[in-house]
């Protein structure tokens, strides 16, 4: 169950290398390809997220709720530059940890005028496995130095984390169906490329309510229990917000949803929910 349940689903942590198709968007190089020396960082701008923002999901295997997952967001800084602190938690139900307890913590220091990461933390404790990582970004120097070593990195590459808000800041209503949007995400100790894909608009319901919803697909695989072969789908909002209210993803034995059960403290309303009928 582990990671590959929400951050998998939502973040995904080993995006298979692709190769931009004719119909995908490269992050514009005047912001995101070029080096940058101090003073010179790329500003993007943001409406979609900020701090106090909050949200909580409930995973779901089939007609089990195994575990829940909380998302937020607070100001901080990092080396004297404003930072949103994300900190992403995922818990196991009680009554699953007697078959697997999960209790995982991530966190990242984001870049509040950049949205590209300076700081990944990783804290895992899934039954008898855990595992700590932390992961430094240089964005000047374009160096990773992490609790396993140091490495290379392209200019503004992103975490499992901070890739996630940076889609949330991309303008989808822009967007032709099958459009891709090309990213780059660090991992472990390499760099891998991850594309979006825009799959439309739906309207979806959840526990939190109902929403109109832009609909992608981010082009990865995985290993393992939760292989999906790519086939994974996030729901957000199609207003500024771009609030994440579904994830779901087909496992070999079966499927794994995420779903909101609970918002609070967004940037702005959200204008993309829908009267119950």
């Amino acid at each position: 169950m582990t990671i590959y349940l929400l951050v998998m689903l939502l973040l995904r942590s080993q995006p298979a290398t692709a190769v931009p198709a004719a119909d995908s968007l490269r992050v514009p190089a005047d912001t995101a390809n070029t080096a940058a020396g101090p003073g010179e960082l790329r500003v993007i701008p943001n409406v979609s997220f900020g701090a106090g923002e909050y949200l909580k999901f409930n995973i779901n295997y089939g007609v089990i709720t195994a575990g829940e997952a909380v998302l937020k967001i607070s100001d901080t800084t990092w080396r004297q530059r404003p930072c949103l602190k994300v900190e992403f938690t995922l818990r196991s139900k009680p009554f699953f940890d007697i078959f697997y307890r999960v209790d995982d913590h991530y966190l990242t220091y984001i870049d509040s005028a950049g949205i590209f990461p300076w700081r990944f933390e990783q804290h895992v404790r899934e039954g008898s496995f855990s595992r700590d990582f932390t992961a430094e970004f240089d964005q000047v120097a374009h160096t990773a130095t992490t609790s396993e070593g140091s490495r290379p990195i392209p200019p503004y590459v992103n975490d499992i984390m901070s890739a996630f808000y940076y889609a949330r800041t991309i303008d989808y209503a822009a967007m032709a169906e099958g459009q891709r949007i090309h990213l780059q995400n660090f991992f472990k100790d390499s760099t891998y490329g991850l594309d979006v894909k825009y799959r439309g608009r739906q309207t979806v319901e959840v526990d939190a309510g109902n929403f109109r919803c832009h609909v992608v697909e981010p082009i990865v695989k995985a290993g393992g229990l939760f292989k999906s072969d790519g086939k994974i789908f996030v729901w957000m909002t199609d207003d500024r917000l771009k609030m994440p209210v579904r994830v779901n993803t087909k496992i070999p034995i079966g499927s794994v949803d995420a779903e909101l059960i609970e918002y609070r403290g967004l940037r702005s309303r959200c204008e993309a929910t829908v009267p119950k009928e």
